[in-house]
């Protein structure tokens, strides 16, 4: 089976940074597939949070999500959700 790939749009507003990427990661950890994000020429590890921040995929930037597994049309339904719905704020501390 081919892979799976969808472009989407980064909404969050740091980007692909930090928290979203910390959540990125997290989510695509818990699928076998493989998880591949392109941005550019640049391709990285989805399951990497160094790979992603090496991105620098900021605000409203375009990137690619591509997913090879048994599991890959629910990862990559899951991942693209992710980074276009807007993140609730952090819990106060």
């Amino acid at each position: 089976m081919a892979p799976l790939k969808r472009t989407v749009t980064v909404i969050h507003r740091q980007g692909l940074h930090a928290r979203p990427a910390a959540l990125f990661v997290q989510l695509a950890k818990q699928f076998t597939s493989q998880v591949t994000v392109k941005k550019g020429r640049k391709i990285v590890d989805g399951k990497s949070i160094m790979g992603l921040l090496t991105l620098a995929a900021g605000p409203n930037a375009r990137i690619a999500i591509v997913v090879d597994g048994p599991d890959a049309a629910e990862a990559l339904e899951q991942l693209a959700q992710l980074v276009t719905t807007p993140l609730p704020d952090p819990p106060a501390t």
